[in-house]
C-alpha cells in the first residue's frame, strides 16, 4: 500500500531550511561561551563534582580551572576531571596556575614543576595554560620584570613542545608605569608571541584605564582567550562596552570568551547564570 504524504511533509522536503518537527528534537548548538571556575571557587573545593554538574545546566561550553595541585584538578586525577567535565556536555579548554620566578639556583627544579605540570595537563586534553600572576617587584622594577618576561619564554617554549599554549592573564597593576614604561606594553614587546598569548582580563584593563581595543589594533591577534567580566554579573554595570569588544573579537584573536566573576549580587551559582544568560541572548555573542 502506497503512504501518502501530508502537506507539511512535502514542503518540509521541498523547501530548503525547514525542519519536520517529529518526536525527535534536535539539540540546539551551544554558544561559545566558558566559565573560569574560580568563579564558583567556594562551591567547587566542598562539591566539585555537583559545582560542575549545575555549570553544565546553565548551558556553558567549556570551563577553565583555578585548581590545579599535585598532579591534581580539584583533587581529582586529569583523566577523572576531564570525564566529569565531558559528562556533563563540556570540554575543559584552560586552566589557570603557575609558579614565581625562580630564585637563584632554582631553575631547575622551577622547569621540573613545569614539566610535571604540563604532562598533567596533557592526560586532562587542555589546549591552553594561564599563568595569572607575577611578583611584586615585577610591577616595581624593569629588570626584574625582563626576567619574568624570559622566564614565560621559556616555559612557553616547554608547553609549545608539548602541543600547549601557555599565556599571561592581566589584572590592572599592569597598566601601570615603571621609569614611564607601561608594564603591560612591555610585556607585549618582551614575551615572544609564538611562545606566549595574552589572555586578556577586560574588566581589569577597563579599571586599570586603558583601552581593550587600542591593544587588539596595536597587536593583532595575540588574545586567544578573553575573561568577560564586569564589576558583579556580566552587563549589569553598564560600565563595559561589551558590544563593541565582541565587534573586535576578530581582531583580537579571541577564540574562547570565558565568564569570570569575583563579586555577586546573589548566590554565586545564580550569579554566573545570570552572565551566561546575558552573553547567551546577546546577537553579537557567537
Amino acid at each position: 500500500m502506497k503512504k501518502i504524504l501530508s502537506v507539511a511533509m512535502l514542503f518540509a522536503l521541498l523547501v530548503p531550511g525547514v525542519i519536520l518537527q517529529t518526536g525527535c528534537k534536535k539539540a540546539a548548538t551551544k554558544k561559545n561561551i566558558g566559565l573560569q571556575l574560580y568563579s564558583l571557587r567556594d562551591d567547587m573545593q566542598t562539591d566539585p563534582v555537583g559545582t560542575v554538574e549545575k555549570v553544565g545546566k546553565i548551558g556553558y561550553a567549556f570551563v577553565e580551572t583555578a585548581g590545579y595541585a599535585d598532579g591534581k584538578f580539584y583533587g581529582m586525577s586529569p583523566a577523572d576531571f576531564k570525564a566529569l567535565v565531558e559528562k556533563n556536555g563540556m570540554q575543559f579548554i584552560s586552566s589557570h596556575t603557575g609558579r614565581p620566578l625562580p630564585e637563584e639556583g632554582q631553575w631547575d627544579a622551577t622547569m621540573a614543576w613545569w614539566d610535571t605540570c604540563i604532562d598533567a595537563h596533557l592526560a586532562a586534553g587542555v589546549k591552553y595554560i594561564v599563568q595569572p600572576f607575577m611578583g611584586k617587584d615585577a610591577f616595581e622594577k624593569l629588570d626584574v620584570l625582563q626576567k619574568y618576561c624570559d622566564y614565560f619564554n621559556a616555559v612557553g617554549e616547554k608547553c609549545k613542545a608539548k602541543g600547549i599554549e601557555f599565556g599571561y592573564h592581566n589584572h590592572d597593576a599592569e597598566f601601570k608605569t615603571i621609569d614611564s614604561t607601561v608594564i603591560y606594553d612591555y610585556m607585549l614587546a618582551h614575551l615572544d608571541p609564538s611562545k606566549v598569548f595574552m589572555q586578556m582580563d577586560l574588566w581589569w584593563v577597563v579599571v586599570g584605564g586603558a583601552d581593550p581595543i587600542a591593544y587588539f589594533k596595536k597587536y593583532p591577534g595575540r588574545f586567544p582567550l578573553w575573561h568577560v567580566k564586569d564589576e558583579k554579573e556580566i552587563g549589569a554595570s553598564g560600565k563595559m562596552d561589551f558590544k563593541t569588544l565582541f565587534e573586535n573579537a576578530e581582531l583580537a584573536g579571541m577564540k574562547y570568551p570565558i565568564v569570570e566573576q569575583e563579586e555577586y549580587s546573589t548566590t554565586p551559582i545564580e550569579s554566573v547564570k545570570l552572565s551566561f544568560e546575558f552573553l547567551n541572548k546577546a546577537d553579537y555573542v557567537k
